[in-house]
């Protein structure tokens, strides 16, 4: 009988469909790549958020963006442009396509800690061929969003002091930067203010507290209004209709005065987590920021 039983288990395990992993991108080729060149004295290295479902191949279930065939990435397209047109001003933008994990990667800490290093990976090949081979010694802003913000710090805490210098300031958007890697990593530096550089910029928006998403705001320790660079509780009107005022003790972005709706990811985020609008809200202030903190930059160097 217990051998009948292992053979039984043996074959049910032989037929359990292996997981699909797709291709790595090739960062040499150009498909790897969104690029728009300005011939602008400094680079946005722009790291996407969760633009990707599960979906199937014969069958199984695949849990990665199939970044080595970027027409396949539409949705990653379509932010990587709207970012550009929205933050780069006048800068070089770089913004690879890269096996991100799926949205439903999301609903479980234990999958995102298995499937994660490998769009991580990617992410690391990636910026690595830029420096070596696109960057040509420029001066850099980083930012990422979502998925793209835990990348980035990421990112951050293998920065060597070589490239952090020349690294004007980093934008995570819509993650958290834990106390202990804010202690830990010294490229990780809380900005303080409008324009001083070689800091990391980070900020969640809620309506109230309890409306905030613990996967990617519980913990945070950095935290900035963007909209008057300000640490403490100031507030600061937006569009004329929002007051935007920034909590010290949760360090989250507390939004008075928005009345839409449809707008949450559902289950993924609730009404009140204002996560889908970090960057389309704050568009105008982030790409005078990142100016500001261009000029500062270069002003230093060439003092």
């Amino acid at each position: 009988m217990k051998a009948r039983f292992l053979l039984v288990l043996l074959a049910a395990v032989s037929c359990a469909p292996k997981e699909i992993i797709p291709e790595a991108p090739d960062y040499s080729q150009a498909t790897s790549w969104y690029v728009t060149d300005r011939s602008s004295d400094i680079d946005l290295f722009y790291i996407s958020s969760t633009e990707t479902f599960d979906y199937k191949v014969k069958g199984t279930a695949v849990h990665y963006a199939w970044a080595a065939d970027s027409s396949a990435c539409s949705g990653m397209r379509g932010e990587m442009e709207g970012v550009d047109a929205i933050l780069s001003g006048n800068l070089n933008y770089y913004s690879p396509f890269y096996r991100q994990v799926t949205m439903e990667t999301y609903a479980d800490t234990t999958l995102i800690a298995a499937r994660f290093p490998l769009a991580m990976g990617d992410v690391r090949a990636a910026f690595q061929y830029y420096i070596e081979n696109l960057n040509e010694g420029r001066p850099f802003v980083l930012a990422g969003f979502s998925q793209g913000g835990q990348a980035l710090v990421e990112l951050l805490k293998e920065l060597p002091e070589s490239l952090h210098e020349r690294m004007v300031a980093a934008y995570v958007l819509g993650w958290k930067i834990t106390g202990s890697e804010l202690e830990d990593y010294t490229s990780i530096v809380a900005a303080q203010g409008a324009d001083d550089t070689g800091v990391t910029i980070c900020y969640n928006s809620v309506k109230e507290p309890e409306d905030a998403n613990p996967l990617v705001s519980y913990g945070n320790s950095v935290a900035i209004n963007p909209v008057n660079w300000r640490t403490d509780a100031t507030p600061a009107v937006l569009f004329d209709t929002l007051t935007v005022t920034l909590d010290p003790a949760t360090k989250l972005l507390l939004v008075d005065g928005f009345e839409g709706t449809g707008y949450a990811w559902k289950p993924y985020f609730k009404d009140g987590c204002y996560h889908t609008f970090e960057i389309r809200w704050y568009g105008d202030c982030l790409r005078q920021n990142i100016a500001d903190r261009c000029e500062a930059y270069l002003q230093s160097v060439q003092q």
